[in-house]
């Protein structure tokens, strides 16, 4: 069957039902929250100001407010956490509790468990879990970072592989092997 812009589908047609039920767009009861998406905001008591767009967004949310989920399964565990935004297929999916974080591309923050981490660009800041206060841009920059802290990464790969150490890298490639070492300034490719 086929429908046209001047004749939509009914809501007890069948076909429609079948084939765009998961795809409906709900208002919560909650106040104020929009989802669209099988599974999105389902777990959701009074949460409040949310939007979730994408399959399995939010799901687990119960009061957290003011996240924004964009692409399946971003901010998926996020429970009571607090002014999220997730844009990207898996980022934030680990986040419970944590707030303001912001991640853009997909796997970015993946695993973060914390507070006040920016990542923007494909895998940043993916294997971050304790660390907070870490600002990455560019694909895979902080990508292996999990628990240091207050880190600035600009630049593809800046940062790479670091884990626990401390520094600002602007530029491609900038302190990509460091792991562990502290107080460091690079610009510069290669850096």
């Amino acid at each position: 069957m086929s429908w046209h812009i001047d004749h939509p589908p009914s809501a007890d047609d069948p076909e429609f039902t079948s084939q765009y039920a998961p795809l409906s767009v709900k208002a919560s009861d909650a106040g104020s929250n929009t989802h669209m998406g099988t599974d999105s905001l389902t777990a959701n008591t009074t949460g409040y100001s949310n939007t979730a767009l994408g399959a399995d967004t939010l799901s687990a949310n119960t009061t957290g407010y003011c996240n924004v989920a964009i692409g399946a399964n971003t901010l998926a565990s996020n429970t009571t956490g607090v002014t999220n935004v997730a844009i990207g297929c898996n980022t934030q999916t680990a986040n419970q509790v944590g707030a303001c974080n912001v991640a853009i591309g997909s796997l970015s923050l993946t695993n973060n468990l914390v507070d006040d981490n920016v990542a923007v660009g494909s895998d940043t800041l993916h294997a971050n879990t304790t660390g907070p206060g870490n600002t990455a841009l560019g694909c895979w920059a902080l990508t292996a970072n999990t628990t240091s802290s207050y880190n600035v990464a600009v630049g593809f790969k800046a940062m790479f592989a670091n884990t626990e150490g401390q520094g600002v890298a602007v530029g491609y490639n900038a302190l990509l092997a460091n792991t562990t070492g502290t107080n460091l300034v690079a610009v510069g490719r290669n850096a």
